[in-house]
Formats: C-alpha cells, structure tokens, sequence
C-alpha cells in the first residue's frame, strides 16, 4: 500500500493566467482527490477522497497556502523552463 502526491504545473506560455497547479493524492495508484488552482478547491474521486475533499477545503489557510503555490512553484519553474528551451 503506498499512498504519495503529485504536484504539477500546467501551462501554455509563462504567464501566471496560463499557469495552474494541480496536486493529486494517490492510493494504492488511484488518485482520489485533486486540488486544481483554477477551481481554487479540492476535488474527491473516491468515497474516501470526497469525505477528506471536505475537510482540507474547510481548511481556509491549507486552501489559501495551497492557491499561493501557483506563483511560487509554478511562476519560478515554468520561468526557468522557457529560459532553457
């Protein structure tokens, strides 16, 4: 049984209006529940991962915290990214 996280940024150019971050929660290699920036909440796929969807978006600053990585994991890396290619 493992259970691991996905973050990931997808964008079409380095502008932060092109930019979302998602971050994805696995069991067991199903993914149960998503947080996607652009929705600004986390989604559940599963029984299990509906019922924590709830709670980690009651969780105003986890929430918060998480909307703010857009900026500054995916602005930076997305960046650095471009100036590479």
């Amino acid at each position: 049984f493992r259970e691991y996280i996905v973050d990931r940024c997808v964008f079409n150019s380095s502008e932060l209006n092109d930019i979302e971050y998602i971050r994805s929660e696995f069991y067991n290699k199903l993914e149960y529940a998503r947080f996607s920036s652009s929705l600004g909440k986390f989604v559940g796929y599963t029984e299990w991962g509906v019922k924590q969807a709830n709670y980690w978006n009651s969780l105003t600053s986890y929430i918060e915290g998480l909307k703010a990585q857009r900026e500054t994991y995916c602005l930076n890396n997305v960046g650095i990214d471009y100036q590479a290619v």
